[in-house]
């Protein structure tokens, strides 16, 4: 992304660039000819544009570093070409400096080697024009210098970004898991208020009465007991219809099981509302000695799976285990399977999906 920021520094940069230009063309009178150093401005522009032209990625590619480096080698020895390395040659020897800026701004776009690399091809060529007494005066210690400045800057700014970076993810984690930490208080908030609910007026009993109670309000204190089970193991499986509709079940002698395993999590709640209206009307209508009701797979068509079963015999079996007869027939001993009943998962468009499924019954 081009922030005002980069978009300033591009500016700075290119202007700076255009400086070694105008050098370049108010010194055309001095080399013998000033064709090559046309030439070389040419490439000069060329190399600068392409090397600041805007881009998603930071890194220069390794293929424009290198053409950098032919550029600044190729324009410096046609500059120097025409000139008389005796002699003083003023703003002519542009092109040393032109050749440092390419590598300064190689070296920003983190290719610091690049950049050193065309340093030690700008000092080999000033020495063999000129000699190394040259390296002092045409500018490439200071150039040497400039690039030591952008490279150690490239480096504090990676790593002032990577740092950020690990900041950023550190805030994430940290607000992942206050969010967390927020979501368990107020469900367990939650739950305590249900439970409140649920259970003060038989615990404001028990005590005013001295733990002596009937028959009746010891048989509602296991419902009770069963209705706050379900708070803890039935999540969203429960509504005020689904509520009542279990509490009146079990009135009735069904004992049911709630499993919520998380498939309706994602479920938003017009449709979660659709589903429990069904399995309110499935609780209301079974006549089955066990309801175990079950939530499917978050991925799976089907919302919740509602198993029906009937006891055996007397259903003392059932109650004792299998290990209390082993001899027994197993017809005898065995629950009937008297309901499956799979409520699909809504669609948001109109699919036969959507539409209630018959209910299947099995022979006892």
């Amino acid at each position: 992304m081009i922030t005002p920021a980069r978009t300033l520094i591009l500016v700075l940069a290119a202007l700076f660039s255009l400086y070694h230009v105008v050098l370049g063309l108010h010194s055309l009178w001095i080399p013998d000819s000033p064709w090559p150093a046309l030439v070389a401005i040419a490439l000069y522009l060329a190399a600068t544009t392409v090397s600041l032209w805007p881009s998603r990625h930071g890194q220069m590619p390794i293929w424009l570093s290198l053409a950098n480096i032919l550029v600044g080698i190729a324009m410096t020895v046609l500059v120097f070409s025409q000139l008389d390395a005796s002699e003083a040659n003023g703003y002519s020897t542009w092109s040393v400096a032109a050749f440092a800026t390419l590598m300064v701004i190689t070296a920003v776009r983190r290719r610091p080697a690049c950049a050193w690399l065309g340093i030690g091809a700008l000092v080999g060529i000033v020495s063999v024009w000129a000699g190394p007494l040259a390296l002092t005066t045409v500018g490439v210690i200071g150039g040497a210098v400039w690039v030591g400045v952008a490279h150690a800057l490239s480096v504090a700014l990676a790593a002032g970004v990577r740092h950020a970076r690990q900041f950023e993810a550190a805030g994430r984690s940290a607000e992942q898991w206050r969010a967390g930490q927020e979501a368990i208080l107020f469900e367990r908030q939650g739950r305590l208020l249900q439970m409140k609910l649920i259970a003060a007026p038989m615990l404001r009993e028990i005590a005013a009465r001295g733990g002596e109670l009937t028959d009746i309000q010891r048989r509602e204190c296991l419902l009770l007991e069963a209705a706050i089970r379900d708070e803890i193991r039935g999540r969203r499986l429960l509504s005020r219809e689904m509520r009542a509709e279990i509490m009146a079940a079990r009135r009735r002698g069904i004992a049911v099981a709630l499993l919520d395993d998380g498939g309706l999590d994602s479920l938003p709640e017009p449709e979660l509302a659709l589903v429990l209206g069904q399995l309110a009307g499935e609780v209301r209508k079974s006549a089955a000695d066990r309801l175990v009701i079950r939530t499917g797979a978050s991925h799976s068509p089907t919302a919740v799976t509602v198993v029906g079963l009937r006891a055996a015999g007397d259903g003392l079996a059932t109650a004792l285990g299998w290990a209390a007869d082993r001899h027994a027939d197993p017809d005898t001993v065995e629950d009937h399977l008297d309901v499956w009943r799979e409520i699909p998962r809504p669609l948001a468009h109109d699919s036969p999906r959507n539409q209630p499924q018959p209910q299947r019954k099995y022979p006892q």
